[in-house]
């Protein structure tokens, strides 16, 4: 039989399935537990999220998985901001990751991104899951972060070509990225008990959130 799916704005009658997958997603990925379960939960309240570009995507009428974005910027050397996207976490259910899903979910975002009238986005995480979707290394588009840097993980798409110009720019996200962890762990404490525990992958993200692109 075929799947159905469907992709759709996120309702508040899905908050709590949108944080559980978010939380199973993430769980033990980049550190033991995770806290991007509290940052869904923290972002929805904050002026820079974006209702619009919130999504879920359903297969057979059950959420699988969720998208989405904050305002972020870039400011040129010479102090001109541009508005600009930063999404994340997306999250696939772990049953169901790995078969396509976030790519829709990523690429249906990014349609409606251009509807708004946004023409680039920057997020951090691993080029393998991302360049695909035609992000790029930071350094090829002259966009570093607030330290002068080129981080390996800050990924770089524009939705025009050619919105970014060749100028040098200095990436800021938004406030509401930097949570507090305890606050985080205090949340976590309140949900059904996972165990906490060392995954290769937590090394991995440790080498890449400390690299640099030269």
């Amino acid at each position: 039989m075929e799947k159905r799916i469907h992709i759709r704005n996120e309702q508040e009658s899905d908050y709590a399935e949108v944080e559980r997958i978010t939380r199973r997603a993430f769980y033990n990925i980049y550190v033991p537990g995770c806290v991007e379960h509290y940052l869904v939960r923290v972002m929805r309240g904050h002026e820079d999220f974006i209702p619009e570009l919130d999504f879920v995507i359903e297969l057979d009428g059950r959420i699988i998985g969720n998208i989405m974005y904050t305002k972020s910027s870039l400011t040129d050397e010479n102090g001109e901001r541009k508005e600009i996207l930063t999404f994340g976490p997306v999250s696939i259910d772990p049953e169901y990751q790995r078969q396509g899903y976030g790519k829709l979910l990523m690429e249906h975002s990014f349609e409606r991104a251009v509807q708004l009238g946004y023409d680039v986005i920057v997020i951090f995480g691993s080029p393998a899951n991302y360049t695909a979707r035609g992000f790029k290394s930071c350094k090829k588009y002259h966009v570093c972060a607030e330290n002068g840097k080129y981080p390996a993980a800050m990924l770089v798409k524009e939705l025009a070509p050619g919105a970014l110009d060749g100028r040098k720019w200095i990436y800021r996200d938004s406030p509401v990225m930097a949570i507090s962890e305890e606050d985080a762990r205090r949340y976590d404490d309140t949900l059904e008990k996972l165990e906490k525990r060392w995954l290769p992958s937590q090394e991995e993200f440790y080498i890449l959130s400390h690299s640099s692109v030269e």
